[in-house]
């Protein structure tokens, strides 16, 4: 059992908008009775579990307790000659277990190629890329109870999933720590390439590393690099509309990118904000990636606030000139 305990922490490498912003303590652990630990002894303070940080923005120094899993494990749970069950560990890099699935030849995951952050916080913002969301491929998760220490699997319905959305983020917010994910593979092929540009980048009949290598070439033409120029990706979620919502801007401007689902017409955020001349515009330091208008960029020392005023001025001009109001997937601490 091992605890790595930190005081005064930067988080700095624990971010990736690159904000020199510290917490109070750091503290680490490697297995459940460590975590358990670890909850026994900061029980009553502010607690934040985190990733890699790659979907959050910092507004302040955090003046509590950030706890990080290092548990890394992918443990084969039940398989037939179609199906596989993985557990994998909340700790893991989620794009390292993509990459184990490929060389395993297990598909389902490969759309979620090069998504930066760890597997605990894909099954609690529900990551999606390409036409494909975590919760297309989880059966169920293991978490602790944060007061109370007991062990809870929910089922996937139980995580109520939605659109970059769970009950993780809503009504049991911090009140579990995701120790690990169970996930449901196809050991027989079963790809997904109908959602943009995707097949058209592939040979006809193409192999999980094909697709695998593609859906990175087109994400790091799309996207920064982090290491270079700090981000958290998508900043924003695609808005899903009315019909009668998106006739009308449709009356208006013409020929308008959208998807149609269950809940509505669904707008790219990325196509709202250029329309209302916001691609690469600077607020203090940070700025709207030209490449891709969905990304906010740390471009030069951005602070906190220049994120967050540059992200408010986005959605105001937003919704004054569509009357759509889009929604952050960075969760603001």
């Amino acid at each position: 059992m091992i605890i790595n305990e930190y005081d005064n922490y930067s988080l700095l490498q624990w971010n990736t908008f690159g904000l020199d912003v510290k917490a109070r303590k750091f503290v680490e652990y490697d297995c459940i009775a460590a975590l358990k630990e670890v909850l026994r002894k900061y029980k009553g303070e502010p607690l934040l579990h985190i990733g890699r940080g790659s979907n959050l923005l910092f507004l302040n120094d955090f003046e509590g307790v950030v706890l990080h899993s290092t548990m890394n494990h992918v443990v084969v749970m039940r398989e037939t000659a179609k199906d596989v069950y993985v557990s994998v560990s909340g700790g893991m890099v989620f794009d390292d277990f993509v990459a184990e699935c490929v060389r395993r030849g297990w598909w389902g995951a490969e759309n979620l190629s090069y998504i930066p952050g760890e597997v605990g916080a894909s099954a609690v913002q529900n990551i999606g890329a390409y036409g494909v969301e975590a919760k297309d491929i989880i059966s169920s998760v293991v978490t602790m109870n944060v007061k109370t220490l007991e062990l809870r699997t929910f089922t996937n319905a139980e995580c109520q999933y939605g659109y970059r959305d769970s009950v993780f983020k809503g009504r049991l917010k911090g009140k579990y720590i995701v120790l690990s994910v169970l996930f449901h593979l196809s050991k027989l092929p079963c790809p997904k390439l109908d959602y943009g540009n995707v097949r058209a980048n592939l040979s006809e009949n193409p192999s999980l590393s094909e697709i695998r290598d593609t859906i990175i070439r087109i994400r790091r033409q799309k996207l920064p690099e982090v290491n270079e120029l700090g981000s958290a990706g998508s900043f924003f979620k695609n808005p899903i509309v009315s019909e009668r919502k998106f006739k009308s801007i449709q009356k208006k401007y013409g020929e308008v990118p959208h998807f149609l689902t269950d809940k509505g017409v669904k707008i790219p955020a990325a196509w709202l904000i250029s329309q209302v001349g916001m691609k690469g515009v600077y607020h203090g330091g940070a700025q709207v990636y030209e490449k891709q208008p969905l990304v906010i960029v740390n471009a030069n020392h951005a602070t906190s606030d220049d994120i967050a005023q540059l992200a408010a001025e986005i959605v105001e001009k937003v919704k004054t000139t569509f009357g759509i109001k889009i929604s952050p997937e960075v969760n603001y601490i």
